[in-house]
């Protein structure tokens, strides 16, 4: 911000940062599941090991609890006065 980012663009920056690893983290890890979800059907009883709905269920939470811990250092990055920080420096 002190060489003429807006606030909007620091906003962005940390976001995209912070989402892009838990996005393919999560990407993996669904590929990685649907891989072993015949191994783990020998685990389970009468349910399938290939549920869209509990597929999309936790997909939908960790995307929300994702966002959210990325947006608040992101807000507060985005509130920061750079003159205080040069002040300081």
């Amino acid at each position: 911000m002190a060489l003429g980012a807006n606030s909007r663009s620091v906003l962005q920056m940390v976001l995209a940062g912070g989402l892009a690893p838990a996005l393919a983290g999560l990407a993996l890890g669904i590929l990685g599941s649907l891989a072993l979800s015949r191994t783990l059907a020998t685990f389970m009883y009468e349910t399938n090991p290939m549920d869209p709905l509990v597929y999309v269920a936790v997909t939908a939470l960790l995307v929300a609890v994702t966002a959210i811990a990325c947006l608040v250092p992101a807000r507060r990055a985005a509130r920061f006065d750079p003159m205080a920080a040069l002040r300081h420096q």
